[in-house]
């Protein structure tokens, strides 16, 4: 399974491929890094169908995580990519707009890797 992580830190990279090190080595699971939601656009149309689940943090510079949500769900449509959305702040108003615009699951920072990981696994 292809993971596309969309987040303006770049220590999530670290993170991730830390607490993914096993499925990573054993081929289970592969990871792609974005850090704005232009780059991870770019990523999606180069790569096309490759990703089929996004992690995107909402709050980044420049466009929103919520932006680059839209933008997936009108521009990706067959099969239409898993997009779990990532936020440090579980206010209502990021959850119900995340979730009208297609969002998948929203998830809030810390991240809690075993939680997420058994969604992984369930959609893999």
């Amino acid at each position: 399974m292809k993971v596309l992580v969309v987040d303006d830190e770049k220590d999530v990279q670290v993170l991730f491929e830390q607490r993914f090190r096993k499925e990573m080595r054993s081929g289970e699971m592969e990871f792609a890094f974005a850090f704005s939601g232009e780059e991870a656009l770019i990523f999606l149309k180069d790569h096309d169908q490759e990703a089929v689940l996004i992690l995107s943090d909402i709050n980044m510079p420049g466009m929103s995580g919520l932006e680059l949500l839209r933008r997936i769900k009108e521009q990706h449509h067959e099969p239409p990519p898993v997009v779990m959305m990532i936020t440090a702040y579980g206010d209502a108003d990021n959850y119900k707009t995340a979730m009208q615009l297609g969002a998948d699951d929203f998830l809030t920072k810390p991240v809690d890797f075993i939680s997420l990981k058994e969604k992984l696994k369930a959609i893999h």
